[in-house]
């Protein structure tokens, strides 16, 4: 059985631009899709669940569709669903949040936690279709970006356009894409050139994906600066996220903060597996 692309739903407009967002994965991938909703009262359901079915329908009419309603918190819900996932997609802002909030309080919680990639859907309506034909992955030094390589070239693969990889990096202190990472990053950010970083990270799955079209971009500089400027012509920006060893969760970073609440178009955060 093929798990499913999840999508959260609440009735904000957020959230129905979501709903389109994953309804065009889910055929680009051919991987069904599961409308989540958690309700604190019955009577919300049948409106929410409805609607946000018949636009998935009349967007997708291809798209296999499945539905579900929960009572408890929307961020546990979606973290829960996560883990036989393909990926979860939220919007940028629930109904919930503040007006003038960058990001909602259940996106931010469930990029964070999640066990599978989380895609927060933002941006103007041109980022969120595929206008652009490019889709940017942050390469940083280390071991953090492996599995966002692997998701960036497959997505690539699947919306038959160009890879942007992005490497930034900075004379003084290495490579910028972990801002608070202990000394011997730097130290190997010198011991490895800026592009044998790229060229490392996307070796193995350019092989695997071959045919995609993949360019490298090496910048001096702060890698929130760096991705935000690659993003401003992308269709899709993703990101890198790991565990420290004694703490639950994914641990975002800066960099991953930034570009989450800044991004003009959708942003998916994958964990380091």
């Amino acid at each position: 059985m093929t798990i499913p692309l999840v999508v959260g739903v609440d009735g904000s407009e957020a959230s129905l631009e979501a709903v389109d967002w994953a309804a065009d994965e889910a055929v680009r991938h051919a991987v069904p899709l599961h409308l989540l909703h958690a309700a604190a009262r019955d009577h919300e359901v049948s409106d929410v669940i409805g609607h946000a079915l018949q636009r998935a329908t009349e967007r997708v009419p291809a798209v296999r569709l499945s539905s579900e309603v929960v009572h408890e918190d929307a961020a546990s819900a979606l973290i829960d669903k996560g883990r036989n996932a393909f990926a979860l997609v939220v919007g940028s802002r629930g109904l919930g949040d503040l007006a003038g909030m960058l990001l909602g309080s259940v996106s931010l919680a469930v990029a964070a936690r999640a066990d599978c990639p989380v895609v927060v859907v933002r941006g103007a309506a041109e980022h969120r279709g595929a206008q652009f034909g490019s889709v940017v992955v942050g390469v940083e030094e280390g071991e953090g970006s492996g599995t966002a390589v692997q998701f960036a070239v497959r997505e690539a693969r699947a919306r038959q356009c160009q890879l942007v990889a992005v490497h930034a990096w900075s004379a003084q202190y290495g490579a910028l894409t972990s801002p608070q990472a202990p000394s011997w990053y730097a130290l190997e950010a010198h011991r490895r050139p800026p592009a044998q970083v790229l060229d490392d990270a996307l070796r193995d799955p350019a092989e695997r994906y071959r045919g995609t079209s993949v360019s490298r971009r090496v910048v001096e500089g702060p890698a929130r600066r760096a991705l935000l400027e690659a993003a401003s012509e992308a269709d899709l920006l993703i990101v890198g996220a790991r565990r420290r060893q004694g703490h639950l969760g994914l641990q975002l970073g800066l960099t991953n903060h930034a570009v989450l609440h800044h991004a003009p178009c959708p942003i998916a955060i994958v964990p380091q597996m």
